[in-house]
C-alpha cells in the first residue's frame, strides 16, 4: 500500500473558523517533545494560565487550558458548574444556543429557552423579565453567534445575573481574541473559547476560565478517581461530574501545583497555545481589536461598494465575521465554489433557516490582514460577474482602500 504524502492546496480561510494559523504558532508546534511533568513543560504550561489571563482580562484563579475542541470546553464547563435538575435559562439567538440547550439537557438540566429571530440580538430587559419569572441556576449564552454574526451585548448581563442570584456562563469562542472579552468587568461566572478561530491555532485546545462560585460547586462535586486518590482526598457532598475525562475537579489538580496525573497533556497542541497567546500579548490587545475593526469597516465598505447587502442588525454585527445577502437568483454552493476553485479562497454560508440565504466572511486573527481583505473583494466581484450577479465593477477594492487610506492619515 502506498499513500500520498500530505501536502495541502494553499488556502485562505476567510470563514468564521477555522482560520489560518499564525505562522509562528505552526514553528512552534514542530519543536521537540518533552514529558507532561517536565519542569520545562509545567513552567510553560504557568505562562500559558498568565497570559490566558490577560486574554480574557480576568484575575480568575482557574484559567486553564482543556485538551478538546471549544465545544469540548463548553460541554466542561458547563457540565462541572450544572447539576442535574438545576434550572438554566438560555437566551438563543441563531444556532449555537441550541447547542448549549443539547449539552446542558444531556446532564439532566432544566432548560428555559428564549428565542429571537436570527439576525438579531436581546435586550437585557428581556432577559431580566424571564429571570423574574423563576430562580435559575445560571444564563447561558453566546457572546458571538456565527451563525447569524451577531454579537450580544454583555456590560449589562452580569450585574442582571447577580442580582437573581445566577450564574452567567459565557460562550466567548467566536470573539476571544478579536474583540472585547471582559470577564471580571463584566461579572461573568465562566467563559470559554477555542483556538482556531481569533486567537489563530489549529483546532484542539479549549481556553476557560471561572470564578470562585464555579470553583465552590466543582469541589463540592470533586471525586479523585481510585489509584491516584490520598486519604485527603475527600469526596464532594453534590453529584459527581458524569465525565471523567471532561472534569473540572480532576483537571484542577492537573494545572495545580500537584500537577495530579490525569491525562497525557497534548504536547504539541500546547505549544501552539502558549505561542498564540504569546503573539497576542506582543501585539496587545488594544492594537489586535483595532486591527480586527479596521478590515472589518473596509470589507463592509467594499461589499456595499459592489451593491451586495448586509445581513442582521448592523449594530450588533461582530467586528469578526460579517455575512452577506446571497442576490436572488444565486446559487450561494457556486460562488464559494468558485472562490475556493479558481482564487483559493474559502468563505462559509450558515445553517437553518439562513441556509442558502447568506453567505459568511470571517475576518479573525491571522487572517484578519489588509491583504486578505482585498484579494477577498477583487475575487468576489470577479465570481458575482461570473454568476451573473449585477454587480458594481471596480468598486469594491477602491473603496476599502480608502478605509485604509483614511485610517493611515488619522494615525
Amino acid at each position: 500500500m502506498k499513500f500520498k504524502e500530505i501536502n495541502p492546496s494553499p488556502r485562505t480561510l476567510m470563514t468564521p473558523g477555522p482560520v489560518e494559523a499564525d505562522p509562528r504558532v505552526l514553528r512552534a508546534m514542530s519543536a521537540h517533545i518533552l514529558g507532561q511533568f517536565d519542569p520545562e513543560f509545567t513552567a510553560l504550561m504557568n505562562e500559558t494560565m498568565e497570559m490566558e489571563r490577560y486574554l480574557f482580562q480576568t484575575k480568575n484563579h482557574q484559567t486553564y487550558v482543556v485538551d478538546t475542541t471549544s465545544r469540548g470546553g463548553l460541554e466542561t464547563v458547563l457540565t462541572g458548574a450544572i447539576c442535574p435538575g438545576d434550572k438554566v435559562l438560555i437566551p438563543s439567538f441563531g444556532r449555537f444556543g441550541y447547542l448549549l440547550a443539547e449539552i446542558l439537557e444531556r446532564c439532566g438540566a432544566e432548560i428555559t429557552l428564549l428565542e429571537r429571530e436570527w439576525g438579531t440580538v436581546f435586550e437585557p430587559e428581556e432577559i431580566e423579565e424571564a429571570l423574574k419569572k423563576d430562580t435559575y441556576k445560571a444564563v447561558a449564552c453566546i457572546h458571538g453567534e456565527t451563525s447569524t454574526s451577531m454579537m450580544q451585548p454583555l456590560d449589562e448581563l452580569g450585574k442582571i445575573c447577580e442580582r437573581y442570584g445566577a450564574l452567567l456562563i459565557v460562550d466567548s469562542v467566536a470573539t476571544l481574541g478579536g474583540a472585547e472579552v471582559k470577564v471580571d468587568e463584566w461579572k461573568l461566572s465562566a467563559c470559554v473559547s477555542g483556538t482556531q478561530k481569533c486567537v489563530s491555532a489549529p483546532s484542539g485546545s479549549a481556553l476557560i476560565t471561572y470564578n470562585q462560585q464555579i470553583e465552590d460547586i466543582v469541589k463540592a462535586r470533586k471525586r479523585v478517581e481510585k489509584g491516584i486518590r490520598t486519604d485527603s482526598d475527600i469526596a464532594g457532598r453534590l453529584a459527581r461530574i458524569p465525565s471523567n475525562y471532561l472534569d473540572l475537579g480532576q483537571l484542577e489538580d492537573y494545572w495545580s501545583p500537584r500537577r495530579l496525573n490525569h491525562h497525557t497533556e497534548a504536547t504539541s497542541m500546547q505549544y501552539a497555545v502558549h505561542e498564540a497567546l504569546r503573539c497576542i500579548v506582543e501585539e496587545t490587545l488594544e492594537v489586535r481589536f483595532a486591527r480586527h475593526k479596521l478590515n472589518d469597516k473596509a470589507l463592509q465598505a467594499g461589499l456595499e461598494a459592489m451593491g451586495l447587502t448586509i445581513f442582521g442588525d448592523l449594530k450588533h454585527k461582530m467586528p469578526v465575521v460579517t455575512a452577506i445577502n446571497i442576490p436572488e437568483g444565486t446559487d450561494g454552493k457556486a460562488i464559494r465554489g468558485m472562490l475556493l476553485n479558481d482564487f483559493g479562497m474559502e468563505i462559509a454560508t450558515s445553517f437553518g433557516p439562513l441556509d442558502g440565504k447568506i453567505l459568511r466572511i470571517g475576518n479573525m486573527g491571522y487572517s484578519s490582514q489588509k491583504r486578505n481583505i482585498l484579494l477577498l473583494l477583487g475575487a468576489l466581484e470577479a465570481v458575482m460577474l461570473q454568476n451573473g450577479v449585477k454587480v458594481s465593477k471596480g468598486e469594491a477594492v477602491p473603496a476599502a482602500m480608502a478605509v485604509y487610506r483614511a485610517a493611515e492619515k488619522e494615525a
